[in-house]
């Protein structure tokens, strides 16, 4: 179905022009009819289906520019997702001159307080600073039309039922409601009971929520041998472009450092990094400055990327619904991806999980010897001269070539040229990552779909934003206050690790405690 179709105003249809979209998604096509007529929606749609314009459109639709006052509100988990939907209501609303505004943790809460002041017509936001802006009385939401719940499973999964429904609480009962969820579990269905009036519910086809043009892999390793093995995959396959995701904040942190002292050009994304460092890592990565993005799970939902042809689980997820999210970041607008999982052997029963979930079975990965990471890098090194020979531009540096010439052998000069572009494993600098406490046995915990925080003050437990929080330690519903055992700078940007020359002092990554 085409947009033009769909009943929208000129001036949504012009902005819809302008963004490049021309067809309607499946969840589009079904939902914002629904939502124009003033129905209640649960849709139901993997992460990267249109989900934003699906409630957006109507939502926009809807709101009076000429009304100054506050009559769309939009919940989601993450800040990334915050800032992304706030950017894409902005360009969907431009023509029609509608206002958003975003409010997140870890962001200076006196310039949102500022912005707020000039009474925007949407507030996109996460539950836990959105509460925070209602108890100063710098946001109310007693003429909010529209409510939006986005990504409502992973609200849950990280606990923001409470704040939902505190929320909820201050937006008038005569609304329409609009709930997104990629998962459909008993608390979201509950949810729907509870806050939306009659609600329509539409889900996409099965088949277009599996993963059905990924290749699945999975390798099953030690901890202490994964990134040895990750990096000789890496070398094989040499993956265009590249999503590895850690478990926890300082596991990516490890990651990245790792990598890119093995001359790959990788950086870490999670919650504890400014907000300025994250965007400016989501710049390079799209724009091709870097191969390898390593991220906790925060990447995994809601951010536009596309292109990426490899996701690499270094660590197997906690929840099934979380492997999906991951994998999803490759196989989009119809072109094929790989992911590759690595299982340590008492984490095979949350392989299986997985696999009934997404009812495909992985296919069983053997590791490249040192001798096949050898020869992939050899091979892409000679792409890498083809592709310098046809670009030309050797004018300059002929003279001096002569005189090589004259003083060694083409073979040698050649076989020095490859040396410098590939890497020797022989040659490679040692890294240790810090092992991680393995994942709990038995299924009970795996995919808990309650809603509800644990009340147990022992250990570490995982966040979903990949953070981990100790008996002592403390967070932040929004993902920014994790300090992970002193291995952030005070803003929460990663320290730059001072990696030593020597190769063979070898690079061992620990928790830095300067």
């Amino acid at each position: 179905m085409k947009f033009k179709d769909l009943e929208l105003s000129n001036e949504l249809l012009t902005s819809v022009e302008r963004a490049g979209f021309e067809e309607a998604t499946p969840i589009q096509e079904a939902t914002i009819p629904l939502a124009l007529a003033g129905k209640d929606v649960i849709g139901q749609a993997q992460t990267g289906t249109g989900k934003t314009a699906a409630f957006g459109l109507p939502m926009l639709e809807k709101i009076d520019p000429t009304n100054q006052q506050l009559q769309g509100l939009v919940i989601a988990p993450t800040r990334e997702l915050a800032i992304q939907t706030q950017e894409e209501l902005y360009r969907l609303g431009k023509d029609k001159k509608i206002r958003v505004q975003a409010v997140y943790g870890g962001a200076d809460i006196g310039r949102q307080i500022r912005q707020l002041k000039d009474r925007p017509h949407i507030v996109v936001g996460t539950p836990g600073r959105m509460l925070d802006h209602i108890n100063r009385h710098t946001l109310k939401l007693g003429t909010v039309e529209t409510l939006v719940l986005d990504e409502a499973d992973e609200m849950l999964n990280m606990g923001f039922l409470e704040d939902i429904e505190k929320i909820i609480s201050q937006v008038p009962d005569v609304r329409q409601t609009l709930l997104f969820s990629a998962t459909m579990p008993p608390a979201i269905k509950n949810i729907g009971v509870k806050f939306m009036k009659e609600p329509e519910h539409v889900q996409i086809k099965a088949k277009e929520m599996t993963a059905d043009l990924i290749d699945q892999y999975y390798v099953r390793s030690k901890d202490f041998e994964k990134f040895d093995v990750m990096t000789r995959l890496l070398d094989v396959q040499t993956p265009e472009l590249t999503i590895v995701f850690g478990r926890t904040k300082r596991r990516v942190d490890e990651l990245a450092r790792g990598l890119e002292a093995r001359g790959y050009k990788a950086e870490g994304i999670h919650g504890d990094l400014s907000q300025q460092k994250r965007m400016s890592v989501l710049r390079s990565f799209k724009s091709g400055n870097l191969d390898i993005l390593v991220a906790t799970d925060v990447a995994a939902r809601g951010l536009d990327i596309s292109g990426v042809t490899h996701v690499y689980n270094y660590d197997i997820p906690q929840d099934p619904e979380s492997y999906v999210h991951r994998i999803g970041r490759t196989g989009r607008a119809g072109k094929g991806g790989m992911s590759v999982t690595f299982v340590t052997p008492n984490e095979m029963s949350y392989l299986h999980v997985i696999e009934n979930l997404t009812k495909k079975r992985m296919t069983p990965l053997r590791p490249p010897t040192e001798k096949e990471a050898f020869k992939g890098q050899l091979g892409a090194a000679l792409e890498a001269v083809e592709t310098k020979m046809d670009e030309n531009g050797l004018d300059n540096y002929l003279a001096a070539a002569d005189d090589l010439v004259e003083r060694y052998s083409a073979q040698d000069l050649a076989a020095l040229l490859l040396k410098t572009l590939a890497k020797d494993p022989t040659d490679q600098v040692p890294v240790k990552i810090t092992p991680e406490r393995p994942l709990p046995q038995g299924k009970k915990s795996f995919g808990n779909k309650n809603g509800r925080r644990s009340n147990n003050n022992g250990g570490n437990r995982n966040r979903k934003d990949g953070g981990s929080r100790g008996g002592n330690g403390s967070y932040s519903k929004d993902g920014g206050g994790n300090k992970a055992r002193g291995n952030y700078s005070k803003d929460g940007a990663k320290r730059n690790n001072r990696r030593s020359n020597d190769k063979k002092r070898g690079f061992v990554i620990r928790n830095n405690q300067d």
